[in-house]
């Protein structure tokens, strides 16, 4: 136990794909409709959480670009709560980033899930997931399912979740980040309507999820955000075609991007697919990993 005898919480903050991401159209007050199928992958940054002396919330990252003040979602995540039940003690966090920022895989809204359900249990505040859920909306669209995790239709501005059956679990993924940073305001204020020649087919997807059926799950994706950001980055393109040559049962770009992924339902292809990836793109990220479901 840390001195004094003060609590400590340590957590993974998991990564997530979109199987299937649709835009609806715009709302009057600025944000987007949208309807998505998200899935919670086996890549996560790690949180320990310390109650502390003081009454700040100190946060450091073994990422040095990665701000660790009030920008940081951690530290908002921290405060609504912390403000909220008029908590006068301090928290020391140490973040240690393995999913890449700014990649589409809401790696900054995961960590902020972490730190709610983390702050939650250090001070005993007896707050349910649902209700943990209902707060992580003011500080992005993605925490609340960050908080759920699993396989969900999210809806709404991505705030609207529904809980689906879990996805087969053979099945492997093979993500490639390459080294730039995509702005999601600028994707989303980039795409137009005329563009979209083909939507997700999302009502089949989750047939196919309760299913069981892969193939049918891969058949099914989709994201209208390739129309903007894959003309911004056409090695993008290139990448999915790669995943697709190496036996993927299919590929996309996941949420804004640049991050893009291929479903195996083998894993020596898999393997394979990650090594080939990695000679292909040396300056990308380059993970192998599994969907998740359970919520340890």
């Amino acid at each position: 136990m840390p001195k004094g005898g003060s609590k400590m919480e340590k957590l993974k903050a998991f990564g997530k794909i979109n199987l299937a991401l649709d835009v609806l159209g715009k709302r009057p007050d600025g944000y987007h409709e949208v309807r998505m199928i998200m899935q919670t992958i086996g890549i996560y940054d790690r949180l320990f959480m310390e109650e502390s002396e003081g009454e700040e919330v100190l946060i450091e990252s073994n990422l040095s670009l990665l701000p660790c003040d009030e920008n940081n979602l951690v530290y908002k995540a921290a405060k609504l709560l912390m403000n909220e039940f008029g908590i006068r003690r301090g928290l020391k966090v140490k973040l240690e980033k393995q999913i890449p920022v700014a990649a589409g895989l809401a790696g900054g809204s995961s960590d902020a899930a972490a730190t709610l359900v983390g702050v939650n249990r250090i001070f005993d505040l007896g707050l349910s997931k649902e209700e943990l859920m209902e707060r992580g909306v003011k500080i992005g669209a993605d925490v609340p399912y960050c908080v759920m995790r699993g396989t969900a239709l999210s809806e709404g501005i991505g705030e609207k979740l529904t809980p689906l059956d879990p996805v087969p679990g053979d099945v492997h993924v093979v993500l490639a980040k390459i080294p730039v940073s995509v702005s999601t305001a600028r994707v989303y204020g980039g795409l137009k309507p005329e563009d979209i020649k083909e939507r997700p087919d999302i009502d089949g997807m989750i047939k196919a999820i309760g299913d069981g059926d892969i193939r049918g799950i891969a058949s099914a994706m989709g994201n209208v955000l390739e129309t903007v950001t894959i003309p911004m980055y056409p090695r993008l393109a290139e990448i999915k075609k790669a995943f697709m040559d190496e036996g993927a049962l299919g590929s996309l770009m996941s949420g804004s991007g640049p991050t893009v992924f291929g479903l195996f339902d083998d894993i020596k292809k898999a393997r394979k697919a990650y090594r080939n990836i990695k000679v292909m793109e040396p300056s990308a990220q380059v993970f192998l990993t599994r969907m998740l479901n359970s919520y340890g």
